[in-house]
């Protein structure tokens, strides 16, 4: 899936706790989203931001749902995810023995393979402690780190019916 693809199939609840996050957190990505989509848009940022929070949200999401949108969509989730879902990438990480910097940013080059018998046993732990729609759309994104994905995951992401996204 590309990630305007991802966009059109999330629960709007996870984009909403998305944006809130960088509204409260990280005000200068929200910022600049909220500019670089309305660019693409051809309108000017105030019209956006003049809007109250939840229409401002809401439009982000309905851009963000847009092919042009790609690239800029997934950074927006790599940040959220980097900034936002240490746990969540650190779980991950520590599961399928990916060496990282104690925060979830991989050290080095990423697996050429993830192997079925451990990517089972860190799903079913991170299921467990995490919400399984935040656990599918980092199984999504972290799976477009890579041309082709990887078979594996993108297996569990289609056969685990834990792991949908709305």
């Amino acid at each position: 899936m590309k990630p305007h693809e991802i966009y059109q199939k999330l629960d709007p609840a996870l984009v909403q706790d998305m944006f809130l996050y960088f509204r409260e957190h990280e005000r200068d990505l929200y910022k600049s989203s909220v500019a670089s989509l309305a660019s693409n848009r051809k309108l000017r940022p105030v019209f956006i931001q003049k809007k109250p929070a939840t229409e401002q949200i809401a439009w982000l999401h309905k851009t963000l749902k847009l092919r042009s949108s790609d690239i800029i969509g997934e950074h927006l989730f790599q940040a959220w995810f980097m900034k936002g879902q240490q746990a969540l990438l650190v779980g991950f990480c520590n599961g399928m023995d990916i060496p990282h910097n104690g925060e979830g940013t991989v050290e080095g080059k990423l697996p050429d393979d993830l192997e079925a018998d451990k990517l089972k046993t860190t799903l079913d732990t991170l299921l467990e402690a995490h919400d399984p729609k935040l656990v599918t759309l980092y199984l999504r994104v972290f799976n477009l780190q890579t041309d082709t994905g990887w078979p594996t995951l993108a297996t569990a992401l289609a056969e685990d019916t834990r792991l949908v996204l709305a």
